[in-house]
C-alpha cells in the first residue's frame, strides 16, 4: 500500500495516515511489522522519524522528519505550541454551546499525575435521525465537530469529549458502547470517527508557513452522508 504524501521537501514529509495503521512499532503491538514509519521509509527511500503521534485508529495528517538534525527543532515547535492541529470527529449529541474550550486536566498513563489539557471545539453540523440508538429516545442526535488541540495528551480529544458526555462514535475505549454497536449494525461502521484534518506551522529552515488539510477517509464520509451532511459542511 502506497501512503498518500501531502507535502515533501529535503527536510520533512507529511502523509495521510490511514486508520488502523500504527505510526511505529510499539510494545503493545509486538511482532507487527506494518507501520507508517517503515512504509514511508521504504516508499521514499529515506530515513524518517515521526515528529508527533496519532492513535492507531485515528486517520489523517502525520509529520515526519527526514534527517536527525531537524527532528529536535520540529518537536520543539509542538512542545512550544507553535503548531496548530485540527481534527474532525462525529460525536453523540449536540453541545449546548456551539463553540467552547474544554479545560480539564488528564491523568498521565505513565506517571499517573494530572497534566494540563485543553481542547477547543466548534460545531460544524448537527443531525437528528429517526432511529432509537440507545433505547431511551425515539430519535438520536449527533454533531460534526472541529477539535483544536492546544495540548497533546494521550487520547486527549477522546477523553475530553467523554468528559462532557459527547462520546466519539467508534471509540471502544472511551466511548459509548451502545452507540458503537448501533453504528456497526446500522451502518457497518468498524472505525473510530476521528481524523487529523488540518496542520499548520512555520518551516524551521525556510520560515515558510506550511498549512495543509486532508479530507476525511471513505468510512468517515459515508457516515456523514448517512447523517445528512455533505462535504460543504467542512
Amino acid at each position: 500500500m502506497m501512503l498518500d504524501i501531502l507535502f515533501e521537501d529535503e527536510n520533512l514529509v507529511l502523509i495521510d495516515k490511514p486508520a488502523g495503521l500504527l505510526v511505529h512499532r510499539t510494545r503493545q503491538a509486538y511482532g507487527e511489522d506494518e507501520n507508517a514509519l517503515i512504509q514511508l521509509r521504504d516508499q521514499i527511500g529515506s530515513w524518517v522519524s515521526p515528529v508527533h503521534r496519532l492513535d492507531r485508529a485515528t486517520s489523517g495528517i502525520l509529520l515526519f522528519a527526514k534527517n536527525e538534525e531537524i527532528l529536535p527543532q520540529l518537536k520543539a515547535r509542538f512542545m512550544d505550541r507553535e503548531v496548530r492541529k485540527f481534527y474532525l470527529t462525529i460525536a453523540r449529541g449536540i453541545p449546548g454551546e456551539k463553540a467552547g474550550l474544554i479545560d480539564q486536566p488528564l491523568e498521565s498513563e505513565r506517571s499517573k499525575r494530572l497534566q494540563e489539557a485543553q481542547t477547543k471545539y466548534r460545531v460544524l453540523a448537527e443531525s437528528e435521525i429517526p432511529f432509537n440508538s440507545t433505547g431511551r429516545y425515539p430519535t438520536s442526535r449527533y454533531s460534526l465537530l472541529e477539535m483544536e488541540l492546544l495540548t497533546g495528551r494521550t487520547h486527549q480529544i477522546r477523553r475530553h469529549l467523554a468528559h462532557i458526555r459527547h462520546y466519539i462514535i467508534g471509540d471502544k475505549k472511551h466511548g459509548d458502547n451502545k452507540q458503537n454497536i448501533f453504528f456497526e449494525r446500522q451502518f457497518a461502521l468498524q472505525n473510530l470517527l476521528l481524523h487529523a484534518w488540518k496542520l499548520s506551522f512555520h518551516h524551521p529552515i525556510t520560515g515558510e508557513e506550511i498549512s495543509l488539510s486532508c479530507p476525511p477517509p471513505a468510512h468517515f464520509r459515508t457516515i456523514m452522508r448517512e447523517l445528512g451532511w455533505e462535504s460543504g459542511n467542512l
